[in-house]
């Protein structure tokens, strides 16, 4: 548990220190020779940014196999069980798995390179392995989040419309409140009149019962919101929603013009001046603080797009329901997609911050068509979930007015769950 927090720590520190350095930036411009300033400097920046690879790197590839391995160690047999057999059996574990590592890395290279040099170079654990290990890590964590980013930006929607009161726009909430409550009382008349040795038949209607609760409590929420709160923080929080994502798509391709036509544009092209030399953003200042806001933004949207591909959903952490390993593979995830953070937004051009330290020693932040090519298909990808996603209620009405709703081309679940109300009516868009 200990060595998870320290994980999600530096996962939170890697996310946090790039907005730090940009905001840095912008403090040294405006106050050059302040005296109470003069510790932020370029050397601290750096060095926090070697820190926070070097402890990617440690959590990566050390911390969190040893932490795998000690729950699944028993001990050696023939030794005393205990917590001292368990952890050497977890290092002979590791050994094992960095010499498999090494061997396999050996014969790529062998096959792939084979000359005098790459030979050299893999002697060179510190200069070699480790940064082009972590390369090809921040490269899979790249694409960790082209897939999830567009798919959290479109979440997004449907996450904040949970999480506020949405207004109350043709609903008689009295009436939607009567009709739930008359659904209740006969859901548990019925459940009451079960004999209890029909298990099955009970547990249907437990759950039901705690649907209908579920919406009660909704309901009694949305009741009791004031009209503030109904008619005024939902639009807005969903047309700041929307602005943000669309300057996000408006920077991808602008960025894409940029690498078209300007070879500095590219990640890798240019070192860039120092820490408080020049502002980092056109407009000073105020684009700074919307890069920090927009980096922010698309983190939040990546983790939650995480979670909301089929294939994660396993280790999708609950309350009181979380298992050991499930909070180690999620503090691995959360690492992978808080390193490869700024990267990303460096390679879409929402910040022109020039990575330091070994996060910018990735060989294929040089390559063009590879940067090109993730410029290309972020922008598309995300014009397509948002696309999808708005005209989601207009395509359902259409196969409806088709007569090919019993086809069951749509994805949505819930339109499969949608019932009637008890008045025979039923509102839909």
């Amino acid at each position: 548990l200990f060595l998870s927090t320290f994980t999600l720590a530096v996962s939170a520190g890697a996310v946090l220190l790039l907005p730090f350095s940009i905001i840095s930036n912008e403090i040294l411009l405006s106050f050059p020779q302040n005296y109470y300033i003069q510790w932020l400097n370029g050397s601290l920046i750096h060095g926090l940014w070697n820190l926070a690879s070097l402890f990617s790197n440690l959590c990566l590839f050390v911390l969190m196999p040893f932490a795998f391995f000690f729950l699944e160690s028993e001990g050696f047999a023939g030794l005393k069980k205990g917590i001292r057999a368990r952890i050497l059996e977890t290092l002979v574990m590791l050994i094992l798995l960095a010499l498999l590592i090494l061997g396999i890395v050996w014969v790529a290279s062998a096959l792939i390179d084979n000359d005098a040099a790459s030979m050299e170079s893999l002697y060179d654990l510190w200069e070699f392995y480790l940064p082009y290990l972590y390369s090809c890590i921040s490269l899979m964590g790249c694409l960790l989040l082209l897939l999830c980013t567009p798919v959290g930006l479109s979440r997004m929607f449907t996450v904040m419309g949970q999480l506020l009161v949405k207004p109350t726009i043709l609903e008689d909430l009295d009436e939607q409140m009567y009709i739930i409550t008359l659904e209740e009382a006969a859901i548990q008349r019925r459940l009451n009149g079960i004999s209890s040795t029909v298990e099955s038949q009970a547990a249907e209607l437990e759950q039901e019962l705690e649907k209908v609760k579920s919406k009660k409590t909704n309901l009694e929420r949305r009741k009791k919101a004031s009209a503030w709160e109904r008619n005024l923080v939902y639009p807005a929080v969903m047309i700041l929603l929307l602005t943000e994502t669309s300057i996000s798509v408006l920077l991808v391709a602008l960025n894409i013009l940029y690498l078209l036509v300007d070879e500095t544009a590219m990640p890798k092209g240019s070192g860039g001046p120092g820490i408080g030399n020049a502002s980092l953003s056109t407009f000073g200042f105020v684009g700074a603080a919307l890069e920090i806001i927009l980096i922010f933004y698309l983190m939040v949207s990546s983790v939650v797009g995480f979670y909301s591909l089929r294939f994660f959903e396993n280790i999708t952490p609950r309350k009181d329901d979380t298992t050991m390993t499930k909070i180690i593979g999620n503090c691995v995830s959360i690492l992978v997609l808080s390193s490869a953070l700024p990267v990303m937004s460096r390679t879409l051009g929402i910040t022109r911050f020039d990575l330091l330290g070994d996060f910018g020693r990735f060989n294929w932040l040089g390559n063009f068509y590879i940067v090109l090519s993730y410029n290309l298909l972020f922008a598309i990808m995300t014009t397509l979930c948002l696309v999808r996603k708005f005209t989601s209620a207009v395509r359902e009405e259409l196969l409806k007015a088709l007569g090919l709703d019993k086809l069951h081309l749509s994805n949505n679940p819930r339109d499969s769950e949608a019932k009637p109300s008890a008045n025979g009516h039923q509102k839909t868009l």
